[in-house]
């Protein structure tokens, strides 16, 4: 809903940009990415089906809506068909289907008028996610040769220290190419790290619960009002994040499926598209609902047809189990599901 904002500039949408924040949203993203995906590799059989898993579920529902947007954006360009399907779409392709968006985030012609003229804004994370899965092997194996605590603990700090030290050089010269360094893998590995601890940890995070949530509270509250709190505020947030998503059950929606994907790569490309239609800024609020319940089908149909088709027969949603005891009830945003 920020990026309804953001994207739009509309006054009366500002008040989202107040409550919600969609860094601390791609970071508990990456905290919920942590702990399942090192889950995933734990549980599995071998390094190919923990492979098979993953590119089960993140490859077709992405490829899908890159394709999507390659070919039928046409239909809103300024440019010519001749002009569209050239040497720049080619290399739109490429650079999106292998998670590279960010050396060709535009089609030609493609939202011009537009604050930004890039396609989907969103799918930068999954560049980062993709990495992550490339290197819980390596991590894990390390983690099972090693003390496990210290190495969980090293790693998270030197994270931190990476991005601190980009952030301090960008605050100093301005050069925006440091702020962009800082978000990328090094510096969001705190938060999937702080995920991983938490599973690798659970009974005594459990034990320990209302000490370790409390705790988590009043830093990411000073963190927010009074002090930045870097070294610790991405382990407090993983610490809310998993508090809020395991052990507060809000109903078994998981046998219906998962949307959270298709609501994470289509929104943008539809906020994008709405406003390509010169959206009149006196319905601002009806501009959020279209939004929504546009995205909100997208992501239905996504997961109806594409999605679950590609998924094991062992996986938990395909499965529909009733039992809420037996799924993991931790959210799983941008599908990240484990199986």
């Amino acid at each position: 809903m920020v990026h309804a904002y953001e994207v739009s500039d509309f006054s009366q949408l500002a008040t989202l940009a107040g409550f919600l924040s969609t860094k601390v949203a791609v970071q508990g993203f990456f905290v919920v990415s942590g702990f399942l995906i090192v889950m995933s590799y734990e549980r599995s059989s071998s390094l190919r089906s923990y492979a098979s898993k993953r590119v089960r579920r993140i490859y077709p529902a992405y490829f899908t809506v890159v394709m999507l947007s390659a070919v039928f954006l046409v239909l809103v360009s300024q440019k010519t068909v001749q002009e569209y399907f050239s040497l720049a779409w080619l290399k739109y392709l490429a650079a999106n289907l292998t998670f590279i968006n960010f050396l060709q985030p535009s089609l030609p012609g493609v939202f011009d008028a537009n604050k930004f003229p890039v396609v989907n804004g969103a799918l930068w994370t999954l560049k980062v996610e993709a990495m992550f899965y490339i290197a819980v092997p390596v991590v894990v194996y390390f983690l099972r040769r090693f003390p496990r605590l210290p190495l969980l603990i090293l790693i998270y700090l030197l994270s931190i220290a990476y991005s601190e030290l980009l952030l301090s050089a960008y605050a100093k010269t301005g050069v925006e190419f440091y702020d962009r360094l800082a978000r990328q893998l090094p510096g969001q590995m705190c938060f999937f790290m702080a995920g991983a601890a938490l599973f690798y940890y659970l009974p005594i995070f459990e034990r320990n619960i209302k000490w370790c949530v409390t705790a988590a509270a009043v830093i990411l509250m000073v963190d927010g009002m009074l002090l930045p709190l870097p070294w610790l505020q991405p382990a407090a947030l993983a610490s809310l994040v998993v508090f809020f998503g395991l052990f507060l059950y809000a109903g078994n929606f998981g046998k219906y499926g998962d949307f959270s994907y298709g609501v994470y790569i289509l929104h943008f490309p539809i906020l994008q598209l709405l406003l390509n239609t010169g959206w009149f800024p006196e319905h601002q609020w009806l501009f959020l609902l279209t939004t929504i319940g546009l995205t909100a089908v997208g992501a239905f149909l996504m997961w109806n047809l594409i999605e679950k088709r590609f998924l094991l027969r062992s996986s938990h949603y395909v499965a529909a189990v009733e039992s809420p005891r037996d799924q993991l009830t931790v959210p799983q945003p941008a599908g990240l599901s484990a199986e």
